[in-house]
Formats: C-alpha cells, sequence, structure tokens
C-alpha cells in the first residue's frame, strides 16, 4: 500500500521538517524532520514496511519494532486528520 496527499493538502519543506496545509479547513501540521522523512517515503511510493527500514538505517539505534509501530502510528494520525490517501 502506498499513499497520497489528498487532493486539498499542500506540503512546504522547511528548514526543521515540513508544512502541511489542509486547505479545506485552513489548519496546519507541522512534522519535524523525521516526520517529513516517513512522508517523504511514502508519498514517493514506499511501503510503510519500506518506510520503516529507512527510518532504521537513519536511527540504527532504534529497534525495527519501534520504527514499524512509529510508522504506522504516524500513518493512522494522518489518515484521521484526513491529509493523506491510500492509493
Amino acid at each position: 500500500m502506498t499513499f497520497a496527499l489528498r487532493a486539498h493538502v499542500s506540503a512546504t519543506d522547511t528548514d526543521h521538517g515540513m508544512v502541511l496545509l489542509d486547505e479545506a479547513d485552513g489548519r496546519y501540521w507541522q512534522l519535524n524532520h523525521t516526520g517529513a522523512l516517513i512522508l517523504h517515503a511514502l508519498l514517493d511510493g514506499a511501503t510503510p514496511q519500506q518506510t520503516a527500514q529507512r527510518l532504521g538505517e537513519r536511527y540504527p539505534a532504534v529497534s525495527a519494532e519501534r520504527t514499524a509501530g512509529d510508522v504506522a502510528s504516524f500513518i493512522r494520525a494522518l489518515t484521521a486528520a484526513h491529509l493523506v490517501a491510500a492509493r
């Protein structure tokens, strides 16, 4: 499963990560570098499992179980906020 931003969401990279704007309700979401890394990977077509692996490569001290759980939680939060959709 891969993901895409919903049509009403725009994203901009920043020095500190990324900002998402939900143009439907005017809400902003600020992502830190790790959140931006995860979202970029997902938007580039990586599966959640591949994204967790990339996260683990970036932060080798973090267990594979933790990175997989963090990616899953992040996806749930973005989906619940109607910012991304599965393709």
